[in-house]
């Protein structure tokens, strides 16, 4: 006789998005329950549902129904799961947890049981009871009251004396209130061998250590997923119980995919629809842009795109974003669409973008396609500093309870992990210091035996292995959930309606709990409003160009080729432009040598994770060379890659070669396009494999070329760009580097207002614009303002001044005050600024350490020394005779003290701790001498030592990339007085001298020199820490530090080439860096 199916259904699931309780993903959970046999499970965790997309996602993979849901712990003890029966009742429990975080703020759900009566309605609730007492009578009563026939008492093991029978009583009062009881697992992982990750949770989230955590930590180790028939078994006692986990299965039907988005219905001109006014809006701009008539092609594609977007409904979209760009400009804020967006000739004649999609003959239906009927992205750039403005200006606009930012998912990486389980698990600081000091910033590899070995520490010691095993373990975990730099979600009707929204960590903000991926496969429609420090940066040399120079220039005045750009471009000289200043992207201008904007817009795409790992950078610059003849194996082929020589370097490219070369459709192909991101993880490479190379052989193709198609086309899985984005980013920049080659001094000064940006620290900036033959002046007290200014000087550029900004640890508000006490009258004294400006005294010392008063006769030193003279504040008496006298008089004579004046290497060391920089000298100049003897040579002599030599040269570490396409190779910059060299360290190299390239500020690299054409390296066989030397400059003990975007010391975001991890999310957790006060502040920005 066939056994009947089970009839249980977990209902108690708590996963790792209940932060630092659940220890398994929602993925994990579903995919263990597929295997035991579940048909449903009730995903439910604490005052969130931030994990029920994924659940949703796990439901479609393994067939396994999701029933989404929450646990909610009340102010007065009480705890309850609650289900929802319907799309109305979902709303419901969204607007509770909404309620809750309002009130409890980032990460906190605060209700009473007043809230959870008032949104009871078609809400299945489950209590969560301690012991059969009383206070659970009352409970119970309360539940029946609101709840009715919804309402049930959940029995769960404890594992502890007399469990049974504390069973039996909860039972017993169950049925004494007319309810019925529910058997749960209350889980908290799928595997039983995540119990000690969880226990380190615990401690972390307690903040604690295992050792001292007692009676915190969770009651019993039986935690995990069980299978259906072993629930039943162990409750075998409570049949009821177990039909009513499938009772409340049956009631639960509702599915996250009844989750109705609808964009906001946007009336910009009365009596007309969004549709007609996106019309008329896009006629007016046309009208604009072509005032003698609109030109056949692009009234044809007017016409195409407006037709398009009616169909699809998309017009209130466009006339968003149309607005927010329209309120930005009202502002004076600058701005740029860019992505997918710039394929649209309606987004450039609305002034969304300033790409010409017809003159670029970019691809429409990259962005919107009537196959694909899924919703445009446009982002928009705008100034970093002024972005919070239009943040404001749409939670304004439409009010907070219809638009959020999205959230997104921190999660642990190595560092904190390591950090954090170690000090669960009562490792000395020191310790995981020495561990986490080897790590690479973002990285998720853990730590290697080898590694540990270094240190010469015991690998097999047991806190030690377990330590590591867990942190390996909590690596990816989530941690929080943070707000995203600006994808806004706006709704017609209520948003919390949809997902609940709570209050993120800045002032004035607030966030959904769903990510940019889990909007994505809901379909909602999220508008970017992005910030992009270049933009700042150039918004403020057009306003120094036009103040100083009387020049009126912008962005969308910069559409000529200028050969002295290109010129300029083609020998690498773009330090500080934006997107071509890496040092791989100046290793390739002098191959590519661009000369046309379009040679741009490959230049930005081409050095990318994508073309590199689809193997496509070489083949293109043989070609470009003219080394290799492009293969265009049929006419079609030609049509699509000619103008990238035969080599598919943009995603566009890589769709039309799928649809023209092997058949697919338009949405087969953007298909390809997205699974080509989840290839090695899914293993859903063979079915695209055997579409692509199959249909490209059956059309007459060679079968080797179909294969090298394929493998590049793959490449993009990792990262790859589209046309249009490089096009955007090219337009800022090319008008970076029309703005460094004509006007270098305006150039340096935005720049340094930008400042923290790009690849480059202020030294760098500096030294680059002194090489362009601008002079650059040093802070002074009568002369700086916050920001870097520019002043007459007599050759062709002006001089730039150096603003307070500069100086280390002064803060605005001082630098401010003591600009606007100064006004016309210069300060004489110390003293007098002190007075006049009424500033604190630290913020006198930081500037007399910056050798600020240099201009009234006082160096470093007697500037300082005048400084300990004074006191905390000024005497009442002295500041009461000033005002009466409107003139200044000090309030003590001091006699005249001479000071032993400071070595011209001490001076360069504290302008290094003080503002960064320095204008005397470079600090390796002074170590020439000892270099020499060891035969090391300059950097500039590189150029003239012929290719293969084995040299060894020195100096301080600017930058080390070790980029996720590049296979472990680390490559480092280093600078001394007269250059930069760079230089190639292989995986075995760099392991070998780990510790030295990490933790070191100057270095000698020995190795051999090769050069490719203007492109020189020093491939590297032996790295020597040389900061025991670097200290002999000022004789005193100090280390040069990275600056922040180290990329040893901080991780940016994870690296988008690793197919690990899931495509958009940012991965962040709080570095753990050396923090030491005594440090010459010689910036490296590193990036991997």
């Amino acid at each position: 006789m066939a056994r009947a199916s089970p009839t249980y259904v977990e209902l108690q699931l708590t996963s790792h998005f209940s932060f630092l309780r659940g220890a398994s993903s929602p993925e994990e959970l579903f995919a263990a329950a597929a295997t035991q046999g579940h048909r449903a499970l009730g995903l439910a965790d604490r005052g969130s549902v931030a994990g029920v997309v994924r659940g949703w996602d796990g439901q479609k993979a393994t067939g396994v129904r999701m029933i989404p849901g929450a646990r909610v712990d009340l102010t007065d003890g009480r705890a309850l799961l609650l289900y929802p029966t319907d799309r109305a009742a979902w709303g419901r429990l969204t607007r509770l947890l909404s309620l809750g975080k309002a009130r409890g703020g980032k990460g906190c759900c605060v209700l009473d049981w007043s809230d959870v009566a008032t949104w009871a309605e078609g809400l299945i609730a489950i209590l969560l009871p301690d012991e059969p007492d009383d206070s659970t009578a009352v409970h119970l009563a309360e539940l029946r009251d609101v709840f009715g026939a919804r309402g049930y008492l959940a029995l769960s093991l404890r594992r502890r004396p007399d469990d049974a029978g504390r069973l039996h009583r909860l039972d017993a009062m169950a049925r004494a209130a007319a309810m019925r009881s529910v058997a749960t697992g209350d889980v908290l992982y799928h595997a039983p061998e995540r119990r000690p990750l969880q226990d380190v949770m615990t401690a972390i989230r307690e903040k604690t250590t295992i050792d001292a955590l007692g009676y915190r930590r969770e009651r019993h180790m039986d935690r995990n997923l069980k299978s259906p028939e072993e629930m039943e078994r162990r409750f075998a006692s409570f049949p009821d119980a177990i039909q009513a986990s499938a009772d409340i299965a049956d009631q639960s039907r509702f599915d996250l995919g009844e989750i109705r988005y609808q964009y906001p219905y946007e009336e910009v001109m009365a009596g007309r629809t969004a549709q007609e006014a996106l019309a008329a809006l896009t006629e007016e701009g046309a009208a604009r842009m072509f005032p003698d008539g609109v030109p056949l092609p692009y009234r044809r594609q007017i016409d195409h795109e407006l037709r398009l977007i009616g169909q699809l409904g998309y017009a209130p979209y466009f006339l968003t974003v149309h607005a927010i760009v329209a309120e930005s400009r009202r502002r004076g804020i600058l701005c740029q669409g860019r992505g997918s967006a710039a394929n649209s000739c309606v987004c450039f004649l609305l002034g969304v973008t300033s790409i010409d999609s017809i003159k670029h003959e970019l691809l429409f239906e990259r962005f919107v396609s009537g196959e694909r009927k899924e919703p445009p992205d446009i982002d928009v750039d705008f100034e970093h500093e002024r972005r919070e403005e239009i943040i404001q200006w749409i939670y304004e606009t439409y009010g907070r309870h219809r638009s959020a930012l999205t959230a997104v998912v921190t999660r642990y990486r190595t560092r904190g992990a390591v950090a954090e389980v170690g000090k669960a698990l009562g490792l000395p600081r020191d310790l995981t210091k020495m561990l986490t000091g080897l790590v690479w910033g973002f990285s998720t590899e853990g730590i290697s035996d080898d590694q540990i070995a270094a240190l010469n520490l015991k690998a097999d010691d047991h806190r030690l292995r377990l330590t590591l095993d867990l942190a390996a373990q909590l690596i990816g975990m989530p941690r929080h959930l943070s707000q995203h730099p600006g994808g806004f979600v706006l709704t017609q009707d209520r948003l919390d309606d949809l997902v609940p929204i709570e209050p993120a960590r800045m002032e004035d903000r607030q966030i959904i709990e769903w990510d940019k991926d889990d909007i994505d496969r809901l379909q909602f429609m999220k508008v970017d409003v992005l910030g992009l420090g270049m933009l700042g940066c150039m918004n403020r040399a057009f306003n120094l160009l036009e103040q100083h120079k009387g020049i009126r220039v912008g962005m969308a005045d910069l559409q000529d080729d200028d050969p002295g750009v290109y010129e300029m471009i083609q020998k690498a000289d773009t330090l500080g432009v934006f997107q071509i200043e890496s040092r791989a992207q100046m290793s390739m201008l002098p191959r590519i040598k661009p000369n046309k904007f379009y040679d741009l817009v490959i230049e930005v795409a081409i050095v990318r994770p994508g073309p590199i790992q689809g193997d496509m950078v070489h083949p293109y610059l043989r070609r470009r060379e003219g080394k290799e003849k492009p293969e265009y194996p049929k006419p079609e082929l030609r049509a699509v890659l000619e103008k990238t020589l035969g080599v598919p370097l943009f995603q566009e490219q890589a769709m039309k070669v799928a649809i023209v070369g092997a058949g697919f459709t338009p949405a087969e192909a953007d298909q390809l396009r997205r699974a080509m991101a989840t290839f090695k993880l899914t293993g859903g490479v063979s079915h695209f494999y055997d579409k692509l190379v199959g249909g490209m052989v059956a059309r007459g193709y060679p079968r080797d070329f179909a294969e090298r198609t394929f493998k590049q086309i793959e490449g993009f899985g990792s990262y790859g760009f589209p046309e249009s984005h490089a096009a955007s980013f090219a337009k800022i920049a090319y008008a970076s580097c029309w703005m460094k080659h004509h006007h270098p001094d305006v150039f340096c000064a935005a720049l340094l207002n930008a400042q923290p940006m790009g690849f480059y620290a202020p030294a760098q900036v500096v030294r680059d614009a002194r090489n362009h033959g601008v002079e650059v002046r040093p802070v002074s007290i009568n002369h700086s303002h916050w920001d870097c200014t520019l002043e007459p000087a007599g050759g062709r550029h002006m001089a730039v001044r150096l603003g307070f900004r500069q100086v280390r640890g002064l803060a605005n508000i001082h630098g401010a005050a003591i600009v606007a006490a100064r006004g016309p009258a210069p300060y004489e004294s110390v003293e007098e600024v002190w007075r006049r400006a009424g500033v604190p005294r630290a913020a006198i010392e930081r500037l007399a350490e910056a050798d600020a008063f240099h201009c009234i006769a006082q160096d470093r030193r007697q500037g300082l020394w005048k400084v300990k003279g004074l006191a905390e504040a000024p005497l009442p008496l002295f500041a009461a005779a000033d005002e009466r006298e409107a003139q200044f008089s000090p309030e003590g004579l001091e006699p005249a003290v001479a000071l032993r004046p400071m070595t011209d290497g001490r001076e360069v060391v504290e302008d290094y701790r003080s503002t960064q920089l320095s204008l005397r000298a470079h600090p390796v100049s002074f170590l020439r001498g000892q270099l020499e003897a060891l035969n090391i040579v300059r950097c500039a002599d590189l150029t003239s030592i012929r290719d293969g030599r084995n040299i060894e040269v020195a100096g301080v570490i600017l930058v080390r990339q070790r980029p996720g396409s590049a296979r472990g190779v680390l490559f480092v910059t280093i600078e001394d007085e007269t250059g930069i060299a760079n230089a190639i360290l292989w995986p075995d190299r760099f392991e070998t001298y780990r510790r030295q390239v990490m933790s070191a500020s100057m270095v000698a690299i020995r190795g051999r020199l090769q050069k490719e054409g203007e492109v020189i390296h020093v491939i590297c066989d032996r790295v020597t820490d040389l900061d025991a030397m670097l200290r002999l400059i000022g004789r005193m003990d100090f280390a040069v530090t990275p600056g922040r975007g180290d990329g040893t010391k901080n991780g940016g975001g994870p690296d988008p080439r690793d197919p690990a991890w899931s495509r958009g999310r940012t991965f962040t957790s709080r570095p753990y860096g050396n923090e030491q006060e005594e440090m010459l502040r010689l910036r490296s920005h590193d990036f991997h």
